[in-house]
């Protein structure tokens, strides 16, 4: 695959347009969670409602994310990325006007459609600007800018609404929006389409976008309203039978939305599956405060403090993984990262109503370590077997299997925590679980972290075979160049 060269005079500047981006956009999604309560108050709304402030984010870059990847293929990265972060900047300054809830779920709205140009072509416009020897770095850094933006969203968002208000933490952005958009604009090269005669398949699209969204919309309702619920079942089979009317279509199509040729590649598509499974147990995530708020009875900035250990591993030793993966290749510290993972899970599930401040830190590090030592040679790996006139839907993917994953694990893990707990405190289908006593919950968060532990083991087992079918390829790559060079000797006339 080609890439920049090393000398390429403007690459970290472009990683700074890219970088601020993204942590723009990441910094948002934390702040906003942290800010929820406050917003039921200041605008006289329910949980109900003001729940949308954050779904109708999350449905937009769901359903949206390889539709804007494959216009980036087609009509050039920078464009679209610019436009992104206009969106989203004009998002944030009308969010932070809004009049009243409604206003804002519909700013929300245009945010998360910035979010996701900025998402799906971030990773494909690194990808293009760095050499091949530095893009597991470059991407590293990329990991740490997210993890920084997760990290500093609480106590962010907690100093800004308590000082200035909820409107500020949606403001904030504009100047950081600003600065970005002269950076990309100023230093970002054009990416001009291979390929200037292509079509776009609205049809595809259409349906990508009905199947995604009723996926994304099933999982997050089905949090509140069960996944019984017949509205529900109707969404999540709905989406089933729509990724199946996709794939047949978009196999007759001779300019698909999205390639399917991209996952004859074995280790294309191990890769990706392989980061959605870690990003589904991160859904555990989510639990954890239950445990350090009612179990250890730490109050919400102590917790928020505790769970910044994990981002910060993880903004740290990204960028050292990266550049390992670039030495060492990134099968092998794919894999050895995976098993920390386990390691991590197992850890974690250990925890009891003694544990120590120190001995949840430590747990939640293990499993950080091992994130951070996965995350960017995985997708580093998944970019370098794109071919490059598909890096930008290669990057959208990236970012939809985190999109899903955690869309996927958050509401599984939740389920497997609440059902534990119920059974295990002897309380009625539906009631409270912050009722229950301190072993049940305890119980839940260890069965949680043993089933995470499954999932990233298989997902280890994965990296253990991709680890195998590289080493065979590139036996196989040496294999058939020495026998053409033994042909080019017997061809050699002899005197």
């Amino acid at each position: 695959m080609q890439t920049a060269p090393d000398n390429f005079p403007h690459k970290w500047l472009v990683m700074t347009g890219v970088g601020l981006g993204v942590f723009m956009s990441t910094l948002d999604g934390s702040i906003v969670n942290i800010a929820l309560p406050s917003l039921v108050v200041t605008l006289h709304t329910d949980l109900a409602t003001i729940q949308w402030v954050v779904l109708s984010y999350i449905l937009v870059t769901a359903s949206l994310m390889l539709t804007v990847a494959r216009l980036g293929d087609m009509r050039g990265k920078k464009k679209l990325y610019l436009t992104g972060l206009v969106l989203f900047t004009t998002g944030s300054l009308l969010c932070g006007n809004a009049p009243n809830v409604y206003w804002l779920i519909g700013f929300r709205a245009l945010q998360g459609l910035g979010a996701t140009m900025m998402w799906a072509l971030g990773t494909a416009i690194i990808t293009e600007n760095f050499p091949s020897t530095e893009r597991g770095r470059a991407l590293g850094l990329i990991g740490s800018i997210v993890s920084i933006g997760i990290a500093l969203g609480p106590p962010l968002g907690g100093i800004l609404i308590g000082f200035t208000g909820w409107r500020s933490i949606f403001l904030v952005n504009v100047p950081i929006g600003i600065a970005t958009i002269w950076v990309v604009s100023r230093y970002v090269p054009a990416s001009e389409p291979k390929n200037k005669v292509q079509h776009f398949d609205l049809t595809g699209a259409l349906i990508l976008l009905l199947t995604l969204g009723s996926y994304a919309f099933g999982m997050t309702m089905g949090q509140n309203r069960g996944f019984d619920t017949p509205a529900i079942l109707a969404l999540l089979i709905a989406a089933g039978l729509g990724l199946v009317v996709f794939v047949l279509f978009e196999l007759r199509q001779a300019e698909p939305m999205v390639d399917m040729n991209l996952f004859r590649n074995p280790l294309f598509s191990i890769n990706l599956l392989m980061g959605f499974l870690v990003f589904m147990a991160l859904g555990g995530t989510f639990i954890l405060p239950f445990f350090l708020q009612l179990v250890q009875g730490y109050t919400i900035e102590q917790v928020g403090l505790l769970l910044m250990v994990q981002p910060v591993i993880v903004g740290v030793l990204a960028p050292i993984s990266g550049s390992l993966s670039d030495r060492f290749g990134s099968r092998l510290i794919c894999l050895i990262g995976l098993a920390i993972v386990v390691m991590g899970c197992l850890y974690m599930s250990t925890l009891t109503t003694t544990t120590t401040t120190l001995g949840f830190a430590l747990r939640l590090a293990v499993f950080g370590v091992g994130l951070a030592i996965f995350q960017s040679p995985n997708n580093s790996a998944i970019m370098g077997a794109a071919p490059p006139t598909k890096l930008g839907i290669a990057s959208g993917l990236i970012a939809l299997s985190r999109t899903l994953g955690q869309t996927s694990g958050l509401p599984l893990m939740g389920a497997l925590f609440t059902a534990q707990v119920l059974l295990f405190s002897g309380l009625a289908h539906g009631s409270d679980v912050t009722a229950a006593p301190a072993a049940a919950l305890v119980s839940g968060v260890n069965i949680t972290y043993r089933m995470a532990a499954l999932v990233m083991l298989f997902s280890t087992l994965l990296a253990a075979l991709a680890l195998w079918l590289d080493y065979r390829n590139t036996e196989k790559m040496k294999n058939s160049e020495k026998m053409k060079e033994d042909d080019n000797i017997e061809a050699v006339p002899l005197d």
